[in-house]
């Protein structure tokens, strides 16, 4: 090894290239031999992952017949023509109590319905066979939706029905806005993100496209919920996480990472969902789609529900803590897996303390409406906790929240391991480079 006073006179300059370099640069490729070890990890996943799409491909949606209840209508677009303003009573609205009692809920609701005025509105059916078709919905004045000229519907259409009552107004046509919302947000992705953010645009149609071409109609058709969830959602996390940040071995960390925060759900659930006896039939759409597919395993169908819910989460978790990691490591190339490990799960705390209360807030937020019912009732907490519809949310936020939590110090040690492992001479060489520019500068000083 050379002496400093021997270093040549154009070294300074590299040296601090190279420190500009560890500092600010972009993560330098791994190593060969890295890349080996990394592949022969990954790459039998995402092959598992292609077999399990292939094997339990759907082929589409089972047919059923229609039970024209609920979701479960044959549906048309409408728009409201006319709106009159009539008397209540004049089109028997409502029926007062034989009572006259006004004293509950129902009967006072009754007797404003019938002394009310309520709105007499023509809708016109505008696609399907019977476009052009007009019919009459009356709306009475307590109801949460009122309609206006112009607006458009969505119409149920019952083909056994009478000919004046097949067609009835369901809800309000939303796609314009929507569509406007939709365009709004991904202008603001690119914007920011410029091709990152048209890679994260298709990521996200990727995803739904897994979602509604395979795990959707595969659970549809009697597949295991719990092995379709798994596949379907490993499937979107290596297209999500490649799309987004690249084919890197930083990458490929947080994939290792997030699959085994899934692992940690999937068993945690499975067991807390069959302990407290979860059946997952709790509500109206549950209970319609185990009568038209009797066949679906409801408790696995909640279970597939919890993992597909936190990987949009846990990728978030696993990328940051992965990319923490790596911009330590080329801050201070020579900070040991230990000392990178520390560093990052300080990071890593800050990032689940906040992640957490989100899942929470989410949650509480998604199940308020049934919160406050239970609020009205006076119900103490342990019976609303005890609740299947709210044991339910319970499970799904403490599981999720566990894998969360767990996916921080997995996720930072991995990369740790997999970051001071590589380019072996990278510390010898910065400390080599550092030298002669110190050197080089004392030089200058003597000049």
């Amino acid at each position: 090894m050379t002496s400093p006073q021997n270093d040549p006179a154009p070294q300074p300059p590299q040296g601090h290239s190279d420190g500009h370099t560890h500092s600010h640069g972009p993560a330098a490729p791994v190593s060969k031999h890295l890349r080996k070890v990394i592949a022969a990890v990954v790459i039998p996943f995402a092959t598992a992952v292609v077999v399990g799409l292939i094997a339990f491909w759907p082929g589409g949606v089972p047919d059923h017949e229609r039970t024209g209840v609920g979701f479960d209508r044959q549906t048309q677009d409408g728009k409201v023509v006319q709106v009159v303003k009539v008397d209540c009573a004049d089109v028997n609205a409502a029926q007062v109590p034989p009572t006259g009692d006004t004293s509950t809920p129902s009967g006072r609701e009754a007797v404003n319905e019938q002394e009310g005025e309520c709105a007499k509105a023509t809708i016109e059916v505008t696609s399907g066979d019977d476009k052009g078709r007009t019919f009459v919905e009356v709306v009475q004045p307590d109801a949460p939706r009122q309609l206006r000229e112009g607006q458009g519907v969505v119409v149920a259409y019952a083909p056994d029905a009478p000919r004046d009552l097949q067609y009835s107004v369901t809800d309000v046509n939303r796609k314009i806005p929507m569509t406007l919302l939709a365009a709004i947000f991904a202008l603001a992705v690119i914007a920011v993100g410029r091709l990152r953010g048209v890679m994260a645009l298709v990521a996200l149609a990727v995803s739904f496209a897994v979602l509604t071409l395979f795990i959707l109609p595969a659970i549809l058709q009697g597949s295991n919920p719990l092995v379709v969830a798994v596949i379907g959602a490993s499937a979107i996390m290596l297209a999500a996480l490649y799309m987004c940040h690249g084919v890197t071995a930083r990458t490929s960390v947080a994939v290792v990472g997030t699959l085994i925060s899934l692992l940690l759900i999937g068993l945690l659930g499975s067991l807390f969902i069959g302990w407290a006896d979860l059946s997952g039939n709790t509500d109206d759409n549950t209970g319609l789609i185990h009568g038209l597919y009797p066949d679906i395993d409801m408790s696995g169908l909640l279970l597939a529900g919890v993992i597909i819910g936190s990987l949009g989460v846990l990728d978030d978790v696993t990328v940051t803590q992965t990319s923490a990691v790596w911009e330590l490591h080329q801050a201070d190339p020579q900070m040991g897996w230990r000392g990178l490990y520390r560093a990052g799960i300080r990071i890593g705390r800050d990032h689940i303390a906040s992640v957490v209360n989100t899942l929470v807030l989410a949650y509480a937020g998604a199940a308020l409406p049934l919160l406050l019912l239970f609020s009205i009732a006076q119900s103490s907490v342990g019976t609303v906790a005890n609740s299947e519809l709210v044991a339910e949310e319970i499970v799904r936020t403490l599981v999720g929240s566990i894998g969360l939590v767990a996916s921080v110090p997995v996720t930072t040690v991995l990369a740790a391991l997999v970051v001071s492992a590589d380019r072996p001479g990278a510390g010898t060489s910065s400390s080599t480079a550092a030298a002669p520019a110190r050197t080089g500068r004392g030089r200058r000083r003597k000049a």
